[in-house]
């Protein structure tokens, strides 16, 4: 953390990783694919979205190379790049007011 205290150009790039997950959908997200892979199509119809939203919202998490995909039969197989998301999300959760 000291280097946080004093280095702009970090707390900028960590400010751009928070940006990029500061939307609950993309969080949702985040956590669905930190249990295994999975398509656009998928996410949707776990997070309940419609799957223009779940797209938007990959393209963000993508654009901030937290995920990446591939393609298997024709269809864009979604992944996290960052597995220390996991942590991140894990105090995220511990930081909430309604959590013990």
């Amino acid at each position: 953390m000291a280097d946080l205290k004093s280095d702009i150009s970090r707390a900028s790039a960590m400010s751009e990783l928070l940006k990029a997950l500061a939307h609950p959908i993309r969080l949702m997200i985040v956590a669905q694919l930190l249990e295994g892979e999975a398509n656009v199509s998928e996410l949707a119809e776990r997070l309940d979205v419609p799957q223009p939203l779940a797209s938007q919202q990959l393209r963000i998490l993508r654009m901030a190379d937290l995920v990446d995909f591939s393609r298997k039969d024709g269809f864009a197989v979604y992944r996290i790049t960052q597995p220390r998301l996991a942590e991140l999300l894990h105090c995220l959760e511990g930081c909430h007011p309604g959590s013990n």
